[in-house]
């Protein structure tokens, strides 16, 4: 979809196809909220600034809404919804790098990961590897809690601007 098609969406539809990408409310209301855009450019420049300005609880809502690297869907919840099944369609076209034969080390690695942080490891998947996902949940692990909790930030941003870009080009 076009810019100018995005623009001209009832707010609810344009609401419902951003949705997915960020999986916070408020992040899509303001990119809604934000029309008419410009240009692609000026559409990722609200959506990026508007994420930057995460709460801690926006992010922990926005990590509970995605699935451990190798988890190819989120988990059956009660309260799914549309954006969840957008969110899980995304996640499993971005973790196509992640083979069979690295999902016993991934639920290790996750499962360290998540003793540590008490979250879901983050990481845009979309183009890399398996062993380079692995790499860098390692290399994370040796964070401190200000360090990650930016690192994780800014996957959330790279995510939610990637999925943007699927969605309205």
């Amino acid at each position: 979809m076009q810019v100018t098609e995005f623009n001209a969406l009832p707010a609810g539809e344009a609401r419902s196809l951003v949705a997915g990408c960020l999986g916070v409310p408020r992040w899509a209301d303001e990119v809604v909220v934000g029309r008419p855009y410009a240009d692609v450019d000026a559409l990722r420049k609200q959506a990026h600034d508007s994420a930057l300005e995460l709460t801690d609880d926006e992010l922990a809502a926005a990590l509970s809404r995605h699935p451990r690297i190798g988890e190819s869907r989120i988990g059956e919840r009660r309260d799914a919804d549309d954006a969840d099944d957008a969110e899980a369609r995304h996640s499993r076209a971005e973790q196509s790098g992640v083979g069979a034969g690295h999902q016993e080390r991934l639920r290790a690695a996750n499962a360290a990961y998540e003793a540590r942080f008490g979250r879901v490891f983050l990481i845009r998947a979309a183009g890399r590897s398996g062993d380079e996902i692995l790499a860098e949940l390692q290399r994370r692990l040796g964070n401190d809690d200000a360090a990650e909790r930016a690192e994780t930030v800014t996957a959330l941003r790279e995510i939610a601007l990637l999925r943007l870009g699927q969605v309205v080009a």
